[in-house]
C-alpha cells in the first residue's frame, strides 16, 4: 500500500515522498479513507503511530478540492480547527500541515498562549485555512472577537485525553458552542476513558472507529529497566548511568516543575548538559530547549508529563523515570516517545520504596514484570520506609491522600531481599531484587 492508493492529490503525496514516508503506518491507512469519506472518526492512537499525518493529510486533501466553493465574497474563511492541549503539540502540528501542504494553495497558523497575542491577530487579518490551537487561547480571541469559527468544516480533538486530564473540557465544551451544526468531527484518543467515551458520544454522529496497537500497550521494540535505588541517591544515579552508558537524547520524567529544574541544575553542574521543560517556561525557553535537545547539543531534557506532550523525535533513544508518574497510563505515554517507527529504544525507571506500589500498578497495566536491575553503590536500604509521595499540585499521591507507596495502615510491609519495601506488590511484583539481566 502507498499513500497514492489511498486517494490522497498528487501534490500532497509529493510532498509526503519528500519527506521521506512511501508506507502508510496503520492509524494512516485507516484513518486516511475515513476521514476522506467525510464521516466523523473516533480514533484510538497514542503518540509515535502517525497519527497527525492521519489526520492533517486528508484535511489538506478535502479542503484544496476545487469542486468545493467556499463564499463567493470577502475574506476566505476557517475551515478546519485542530485543537490540541500543548504549544508544543500545537507548533508540531501545525509544521506538519505547512510541510505536507507546501504544493497546495492553503495557509495555516498556530495559536499558543505565552507569547504575545497581537502577531496572531495581525496574521487572522490575512487568509487562514487550517487552524492549531490550544484552548485557552483560542477562547482569548473569541472574546477580542478576533476570530471567526462559523464556516469550520472539520473539527479535530488531538491528544482529547491529555486535554481532559488539563481540564480542558470547559473550554472544548465553549469552543464547540460557536461551531456550526454542520460539521466533520474527528477525535483522537490515546486511551478511552468513561470520561472520552461520554465526550465522544456528545460530539460525533455515527463514527467510525479505529483502535491501533492495543489499549494501552508498549511497544514491543522497548527495553524496559527499572534501577531499585533510595530517594537520596537517585540524581547521583541518574548521572552515573548516563555517563557509564554514554546516553545522549535522553528524555527525563519529573513529578513536578520545581523538581525538574533541581534536577536540570545538578546534571548541568555535573558537566551533563541540562534543560528543564514545564509549563512555567516562556514559549522561547521551552521552543529553544526543544531545538537544542533535537538536534543533539542539549544532552538531556528534564519534563513534566503535560510539558512534554508533543516532543517528537524520530530516534529518541532514552526515556528515564526519575519519578514513576501517579496514573500507570502515563507510564505508557511516556515511553511511548522511544521506540518509534520500528526503532529501538529504553525505558528506565528509577524506583525508591515509596513508588512500589506505583510500580506495581504499571506492571499490573502492562500485565508483565519488568526486569530489575541493582547498581553497585546505589544498593537501596534494606530498612528504609516509605514516605508519602507529592505529586505536581502539592497534595498527596494515591486514594484518599494515601501514600501510594505505604500500606492501609501504614506500617512497613516485609522486605524484599535486596532492599526496598513490597508493601502494597501483588504476588507477581513481590520477588528478589538485584537480580542482574
Amino acid at each position: 500500500m502507498s499513500f497514492s492508493t489511498l486517494g490522497l492529490s498528487d501534490e500532497i503525496v509529493r510532498a509526503v515522498t519528500e519527506r521521506g514516508y512511501t508506507v502508510p503506518t496503520p492509524i494512516q491507512a485507516q484513518a486516511i479513507p475515513a476521514v476522506l469519506s467525510g464521516g466523523d472518526l473516533l480514533a484510538g492512537a497514542q503518540t509515535g503511530t502517525g497519527k497527525t499525518a492521519g489526520f492533517t493529510l486528508p484535511i489538506l486533501h478535502r479542503l484544496s478540492d476545487p469542486s468545493v466553493k467556499g463564499p463567493s465574497s470577502g475574506r476566505p474563511p476557517i475551515r478546519a480547527l485542530i485543537l490540541v492541549p500543548t504549544r508544543e503539540l500545537a507548533a508540531q502540528v501545525e509544521e506538519s500541515v505547512r510541510e505536507y501542504g507546501k504544493y497546495l494553495k492553503l495557509n495555516s497558523m498556530s495559536m499558543i498562549g505565552g507569547v504575545n497575542i497581537n502577531p496572531q491577530i495581525t496574521k487572522l487579518r490575512s487568509r487562514v485555512d487550517i487552524l492549531v490551537a490550544t484552548p485557552g487561547r483560542l477562547l482569548d480571541h473569541v472574546q477580542q472577537k478576533t476570530v471567526d469559527l462559523t464556516h469550520i468544516e472539520i473539527l479535530v480533538l488531538d491528544e482529547a485525553d491529555r486535554m481532559l486530564d488539563m481540564g480542558f473540557i470547559r473550554d472544548i465544551r465553549k469552543v464547540l458552542a460557536l461551531l456550526p451544526r454542520r460539521r466533520q468531527n474527528l477525535l483522537f484518543s490515546a486511551t478511552f476513558s468513561d470520561e472520552i467515551k461520554a465526550l465522544a458520544d456528545g460530539l460525533l454522529d455515527k463514527p467510525a472507529m479505529i483502535e491501533v496497537a492495543r489499549r494501552n500497550a508498549t511497544a514491543d521494540n522497548v527495553a524496559h529497566k527499572v534501577y531499585p535505588v533510595d530517594r537520596d541517591k537517585k540524581r547521583p544515579l541518574l548521572a552515573h548511568l548516563i555517563r557509564q552508558h554514554n546516553w545522549s537524547q535522553v528524555l527525563v520524567f519529573m513529578r513536578t516543575k520545581h523538581g525538574a529544574n533541581q534536577l536540570a541544575e545538578y546534571l548541568t553542574k555535573g558537566d551533563i548538559p541540562s534543560l528543564a521543560i514545564h509549563g512555567n517556561k516562556s514559549q522561547s525557553a521551552r521552543t529553544r530547549a526543544l531545538s537544542e535537545f533535537k538536534d543533539g547539543s542539549l544532552r538531556v531534557l528534564v519534563a513534566t508529563d503535560i510539558a512534554a506532550r508533543g516532543i517528537d523525535i524520530a530516534d529518541l533513544p532514552h526515556v528515564v523515570n526519575f519519578e514513576l508518574p501517579n496514573v500507570p497510563e502515563d507510564y505508557v505515554h511516556r515511553i511511548g516517545r522511544t521506540g518509534r517507527a520500528g526503532a529501538s529504544g529504553e525505558a528506565v525507571s528509577l524506583v525508591c520504596v515509596d513508588e512500589l506500589k506505583l510500580l506495581a500498578d504499571i506492571e499490573r497495566l502492562l500485565k508483565r514484570e519488568l526486569p530489575e536491575e541493582v547498581v553497585a553503590g546505589f544498593e537501596p536500604d534494606r530498612n528504609a520506609k516509605p514516605e508519602p509521595i507529592q505529586n505536581g499540585r502539592g497534595s498527596m499521591a494515591g486514594r484518599g491522600g494515601q501514600s501510594r507507596g505505604r500500606s492501609s495502615q501504614g506500617t512497613a510491609k516485609p522486605k524484599s531481599p535486596a532492599g526496598g519495601n513490597s508493601a502494597g506488590r501483588p504476588a507477581a511484583a513481590r520477588r528478589p531484587t538485584g537480580r542482574h539481566h
